[in-house]
Formats: structure tokens, sequence, C-alpha cells
């Protein structure tokens, strides 16, 4: 039971919460915990988002796709972590991604209406919440600025970082050449050039039709920079 215990108190959002505490939210509230083979489908998009899903082991793709399947943004997620937290409120509630089982993985499920029985529990699970969504709101902020007034290497960070989580590796963007020049609003010559830049300055792998990040954080450096 104690190993559950600091399973869960690793996870995002129950960060900082005491083991008293916990004990009492595991004994009042329905922890749903699942079990996936490589390969199956956790989410689909646009199911709707009326749990809380947590990767406690292995881990997932997470793929963010267009509507009619020409642009596509996946990243890695491995355990601990949370899968679209800020999609459980507000006017949309269906989740915008699929998500796949990379390999044997753990998932805990949290109803909606449990977990708002959890957020009153404790400052510190509305903390966590809060701090959540907050960041997210934030980023988009900055990736605004970026769209207004920034280089095309900024730009670019701005559409990584928004279809994106913290702590997601492996980050490739999909889509064909010409379409990202044209919605980036630039010459393919010079999408072209900018990503040969973006390359030699370790922040990408480019190709036709993908990109890769390196590293998100650089990404995310690019944007806060701007903005500053």
């Amino acid at each position: 039971m104690a190993s559950m215990f600091e399973l869960l108190m690793e996870l995002p959002l129950f960060q900082g919460v005491s083991h008293s505490k916990l004990a009492e939210i595991v004994g009042s509230a329905k922890f749903h915990f699942l079990k996936y083979p490589e390969g199956e489908t956790i989410i689909r998009a646009g199911e709707r988002c009326d749990h809380l899903a947590f990767v406690i082991s292995g881990s997932v793709r997470y793929t963010v796709t267009n509507i009619n399947g020409r642009f596509s943004v996946s990243q890695t997620l491995a355990a601990p972590a949370v899968i679209a937290p800020d999609f459980l409120f507000g006017k949309i509630t269906d989740y915008p991604c699929d998500v796949v089982a990379l390999e044997t993985t753990g998932i805990l499920k949290i109803s909606k209406a449990d977990y708002i029985k959890i957020l009153g529990a404790d400052p510190v699970f509305a903390f966590n919440y809060l701090n959540t969504l907050s960041v997210n709101a934030q980023k988009a902020v900055d990736g605004i600025l970026s769209l207004t007034s920034g280089e095309l290497s900024e730009r670019i960070a701005f559409w990584i970082i928004a279809l994106t989580q913290a702590g997601g590796t492996d980050i490739c963007l999909t889509c064909k050449a010409r379409d990202l020049s044209s919605i980036f609003g630039v010459q393919r010559s010079t999408f072209e050039a900018n990503m040969r830049q973006m390359k030699e300055a370790g922040l990408i792998d480019y190709e036709p039709s993908q990109i890769r990040v390196a590293d998100r954080s650089r990404m995310l450096a690019l944007l806060q920079k701007n903005s500053e």
C-alpha cells in the first residue's frame, strides 16, 4: 500500500499533498486503475473528457491532428504524467488528442465528480490544478506575441509549445513543407532556410515533411526571451 501512495504522490496535481490526506482521499474517491498493452488506443480525439487520466507506468504517444489530417503534432508522455488536464472543464470538454500505449502502460482515471470533491478536500490539490491551467494560459500569451512580431523560429516554437505538454519528448510536427510554409506565411525557400538554421543550432531535426524537436525547453525559451 505504501508503494501505491508513493506513486500517487509523484503524479502531477497530487504533488505536495500529505500522506495522511492522500490516504483519506483514496478511501473516499473512486480510483480506476487500468492496463493497456502496447499499441492499444487509450483515448480517441473527440471523446468526452469526463475523467482525469494519469499515466502511472509505461508511456504513451499523444497526437493532435487538424480536421483534414494534413497537419499533426505528436509527443511521448512517460509516467508520471496527466493527459490533457485543461479539457476537464470549460466550453470544450472533448479530448483534442489520440493517445496510444507505446508499451504496457498503467492508467489511473478519476471521474470529474470525484475530482471536484478532491479539489475541495485540500488547498494543495486546487493550487496544483490552478497552476497547471495558468501555465497553459501563459504559454499562449508568449506565442501570440511571437506570431505578431517574432521570427519564424519563434512562430514555429509557439505551435510546438501550444500543442504539447510539459514533459513531452520525441516531439514531431508532421506536414508537407509547402503546407507549412503557407501556414507561416513565408516563401518555401525562406522556410527551408530557417529550418536549416534551426537544425544547425541544434533545435530541431528537419526533413521535407517532418520537424523533430530535440529539446522542448529550448523552444519554450525562444518564446520567453521574445516576451521579456
